[in-house]
């Protein structure tokens, strides 16, 4: 059974500011907690249909009808279970290796999928502009399949951290160096620009290496990749010549 002060709690942390007053964020999905449940993020309360998650502690536990689950749930079609999750503090940036920067990415999939994606490839810190959607979005934590817990996620001023860093950056543009033709370092900063906008002009004097992933199509008309396509082939060319 879930309670009316139960359901405003959870419902209300759909919203950014009330994540932040309460220090919790939504995980929806056997897989998604599964990965939460075995990482260093702490379960606050897990909410279930049927018996699962033996490892749960059923003080932790509160099994509910489906009906409940839909009311609770910040997903389309609602899954098994939902867990409550205590936002964890914010680790120190990693400034090792390879990073990647965002630069005001708006939408909740494409951020997720690009935290999946750093993930697959190894890359550690995303260092994220304040603009940036908040990682603790249930769709972003839904997109990223566990990877949120794998990667370590900061959110800074952007132009202020590039400007102090003495790591090469590259920024992804349509008249870049073709990446295929360029040999590319196995540590330094990647920026990754806005679904319609790309990288900002303020962010863009901070580039030092200007990039491009070349089109092969016949009438050359297809305007840009989506941002989370993109990464996956900069990050693929970045590791192919580690």
């Amino acid at each position: 059974m879930v309670s009316k002060n139960q359901i405003k709690l959870i419902t209300s942390l759909v919203q950014k500011k009330y994540r932040k007053q309460h220090q919790l964020f939504l995980a929806e999905g056997v897989k998604v907690i599964e990965e939460l449940l075995r990482s260093n993020f702490e379960l606050e309360n897990l909410y279930v249909t049927k018996p699962m998650f033996p490892e749960v502690l059923e003080s932790k536990k509160t099994i509910i009808s489906d009906s409940d689950l839909k009311k609770i749930t910040a997903l389309t079609t609602a899954n098994d279970c939902l867990a409550i999750f205590k936002i964890p503090q914010e680790n120190e940036i990693e400034n090792e290796g390879l990073i990647v920067a965002l630069d005001d990415i708006r939408d909740p999939g494409n951020l997720g999928t690009i935290i999946r994606l750093c993930d697959w490839f190894g890359i550690s810190q995303i260092i994220c502009s304040e603009q940036t959607v908040d990682v603790y979005n249930p769709k972003v934590v839904q997109a990223t399949m566990g990877s949120v817990a794998r990667v370590n996620i900061s959110y800074v001023d952007l132009k202020l951290y590039l400007a102090k860093s003495k790591s090469q950056i590259f920024g992804t543009f349509m008249g870049g160096e073709n990446i295929y033709k360029k040999q590319l370092p196995t540590s330094g900063i990647i920026v990754l620009g806005n679904e319609a906008n790309g990288i900002s002009k303020i962010i863009e004097e901070q580039i030092t290496q200007k990039i491009t992933i070349p089109r092969f199509g016949n009438l050359q008309l297809t305007e840009s990749l989506n941002v989370a396509s993109a990464t996956a082939i900069v990050l693929s060319e970045f590791r192919r010549t580690c």
